[in-house]
């Protein structure tokens, strides 16, 4: 695993060595190019821009190749005053951390972009340095700056993919906790040719749809959707890298967003499918949120040595 800056060349990995459709490799008219060796995160050292990467010559790519982004750059009000959300310790190590592990844990992820907030990348990739990778890790991560908005973030987390990926993974810093089986599932489901997948729950409360009113005051009751049918979304949500592109252009065309990047990609019309999500992948947002997280963490270290 190497970390480096947007603009920096990426290390050429062997397509698919250690990864998903690892034996489609010797199709390859060429032979692979062992990638140059990174510095492990444990030990960092400064980062300089390597030469331009070697090209591995193919009579064709087989190998699907699948990218996470990781939008980091809010600031996390409900939380309270302090760092960025992102950067909220849990166990002593960021909540950033965290989320960067689980994306890099699953074999089917070969890299990770992480959206640092619009004046912070130096400072999120000096920290991801000094945190040790999961053992058996082998994506590289590149952090880029944010926007001023979600949205413009992940945009800019496309931008910054190189050619050559097929599938994207959007990810929010701020669900640290989710399992490596959840990641690999909305992959799995991507790679099988759905063109977008989002993990979620059935909704365990009864929803009310109300007729919004000032803070504080009553809201009358409109509707009560069919519990049944209802989801709770979570991240990693899956897409085409082609398809979320073509989201994020409309709505940059029209200027009207939507609450996640799913919502996006159904105003075109695409079919979004859900997996199973995990009790485990919610979303750290206020106070309470990090009591939990703190009890989740002690009971992985108690029961799987995590």
């Amino acid at each position: 695993m190497s970390i480096r800056s947007a603009g920096e060349s990426p290390a050429v990995h062997p397509e698919g060595a250690g990864r998903e459709g690892a034996g489609d490799s010797a199709s390859a008219s060429a032979a692979p190019v062992p990638a140059p060796v990174a510095a492990p995160l444990s030990a960092p050292a400064p980062l300089s821009t390597p030469e331009a990467a070697p090209v591995v010559a193919r009579s064709s790519r087989s190998v699907h190749r699948t990218a996470a982004v990781i939008p980091a750059a809010g600031r996390g009000l409900r939380l309270g005053p302090g760092a960025p959300k992102a950067l909220r310790a849990l166990s002593g190590t960021p909540m950033l951390v965290h989320a960067v592990r689980a994306m890099a844990r699953s074999r089917a992820v070969s890299l990770v972009v992480v959206v640092a907030p619009p004046d912070g990348a130096d400072e999120v990739r000096l920290l991801l340095e000094e945190h040790a990778a999961p053992a058996g890790a082998a994506a590289d991560i590149v952090v880029v700056p944010g926007g001023e908005t979600r949205q413009d973030s992940v945009r800019l987390g496309l931008a910054a993919l190189p050619d050559g990926f097929d599938s994207v993974l959007v990810h929010d810093a701020a669900r640290p906790l989710v399992p490596v089986e959840t990641v690999d599932a909305v992959a799995a489901a991507v790679r099988a040719g759905a063109p977008a997948v989002v993990p979620a729950l059935p909704v365990a409360d009864t929803v009310k749809e109300v007729e919004i009113r000032g803070a504080g005051e009553p809201e009358p009751v409109t509707g009560t959707p069919e519990r049944s049918r209802l989801r709770a979304v979570q991240t990693p949500q899956g897409f085409e890298v082609k398809v979320l592109a073509a989201a994020h252009a409309q709505v940059l065309r029209e200027g009207d967003g939507a609450t996640d990047d799913a919502g996006m990609v159904e105003r075109l019309g695409i079919e979004v499918v859900v997996v199973p999500g995990h009790d485990e992948a919610f979303k750290v947002t206020r106070p309470l949120d990090l009591v939990l997280a703190e009890a989740v963490l002690a009971r992985r270290r108690t029961t799987d040595g995590f």
